[in-house]
């Protein structure tokens, strides 16, 4: 292995390669540190489409190189980031082509909480950021809906509660169960599972999602995000029911409506039929109570008006007494008004006469026409001896020739 220089004539040394240094160092170090916990802040995360994590883990007087294979960092329930306090357990080894000292991380956890906590509080903020918890994306319930769709366990006290709620608060309401397991490690994808079936069925006004409560780990399967994913993509109204007053879970803060137990979900979806049957009789008996006051106002009122007005049947026989009156008033006025026209007619017919020629005729005087046009002659100077002339008499008429005219 290596050259042999020979230094005197009586000792002779080895000489080591760069890679066999390198070589030489990395077994050292993986035989020594083949498992160690290293606690330190990240800093220059680098994630690279390989999956693979680089950083640099440090403390307040030195930093070394860390690497995360992808294997490995698909088992970190939160994701890493620069400034994160971590205790990290992996084995210490050398890059031996660039003879870089590194540490292969096998396994990860923040300092001072739980990984489990971590991923969930980077969750919640992730689901934040893209608006999932925004009040504006809140919808409201349905004032009457037909039929509710329930997604929980089908044993245990929630689906009891919710059902006799809803029965007794609505009597006709069509309850739809898609049963799921609430907790374990199928539980998430069976109530995401769930919500696509109810979004497919199409029938359900509003769905109550949930569980009646437990601990933190049993709640697991609400905090998950494809459960919050899930409640976010229906297109239904949605009441998480987790019943659990400490732990607020994602599936509440996506939720349209959150409440604290199975039996408030069920009411909050449904009016109370017996408070609304309470509330009509009351409304009933004061619609009767106003309707008789304002009819006796009415009568009242009519009694007044009454008492204020005239008999029309005296008014109508007084009417009638003005309408024979009047009418024989027009028949003296029509038969005055035809006397006179009668005499204005008389005396313009006289006068009519008197300048009529005919009337002049009857008095001896004759009027000569000329006989063919017919055309009055007014003056002797219009004639000429032996002229014919047609004279009109009171009575008949006569042609005569002219022998002598004079001025």
């Amino acid at each position: 292995m290596g050259i042999q220089l020979e230094i005197t004539a009586q000792r002779q040394v080895a000489v080591l390669s760069v890679s066999e240094l390198n070589w030489h160092l990395r077994s050292s170090l993986e035989r020594r540190f083949s498992s160690v916990w290293v606690a330190g802040e990240i800093s220059s995360l680098r994630s690279p489409s390989s999956g693979h994590l680089y950083f640099c883990l440090k403390d307040a007087s030195a930093q070394i190189s860390a690497v995360v294979f992808r294997s490995a960092a698909r088992r970190i329930p939160f994701r890493p980031r620069d400034g994160l306090e971590v205790v990290v357990r992996g084995r210490v080894s050398m890059y031996e082509a660039r003879g870089d000292l590194q540490i292969y991380i096998d396994s990860m956890e923040p300092q001072g909480v739980g990984s489990a906590q971590l991923a969930l509080q980077q969750l919640k903020e992730k689901l934040a950021a893209e608006g999932l918890f925004d009040a504006t994306r809140k919808r409201p319930l349905p004032a009457w809906p037909r039929t509710v769709g329930v997604v929980t366990a089908l044993r245990g006290a929630a689906i009891h509660d919710i059902v006799t709620t809803l029965r007794a608060r609505l009597p006709g309401v069509r309850i739809l169960v898609r049963p799921v397991a609430v907790q374990g490690s199928q539980a998430a994808a069976e109530i995401a599972a769930a919500l696509r079936d109810l979004q497919d069925d199409g029938s359900a006004d509003v769905v109550i999602v949930g569980r009646g409560g437990g601990s933190a780990e049993d709640l697991r399967a609400f905090n998950e995000e494809r459960v919050a994913r899930a409640i976010a993509r229906c297109p239904i109204p949605i009441v998480s029911a987790v019943g659990h007053e400490i732990d607020v879970t994602l599936a509440d803060l996506v939720a349209d409506l959150r409440a604290a137990t199975p039996t408030a979900a069920a009411a909050a979806v449904t009016p109370d039929c017996r408070e609304l049957q309470a509330r009509l009789s009351r409304l009933t008996r004061s619609l009767a109570t106003a309707m008789r006051a304002d009819l006796n106002r009415r009568r009242r009122g009519l009694g007044l008006v009454a008492r204020q007005l005239r008999d029309p049947r005296a008014e109508l026989r007084a009417q009638r007494l003005r309408l024979d009156e009047l009418g024989e008033r027009s028949r003296r006025a029509i038969v005055q008004m035809v006397r006179l026209a009668h005499e204005r007619t008389r005396r313009g017919g006289e006068r009519l006469h008197a300048l009529s020629p005919l009337a002049v005729l009857q008095r001896g005087y004759a009027i000569a026409r000329e006989p063919d046009t017919g055309a009055v002659v007014r003056s002797a100077a219009e004639l000429k001896v032996d002229d014919r002339i047609e004279l009109l008499f009171a009575s008949g008429r006569a042609t005569v020739r002219v022998e002598e005219t004079g001025g």
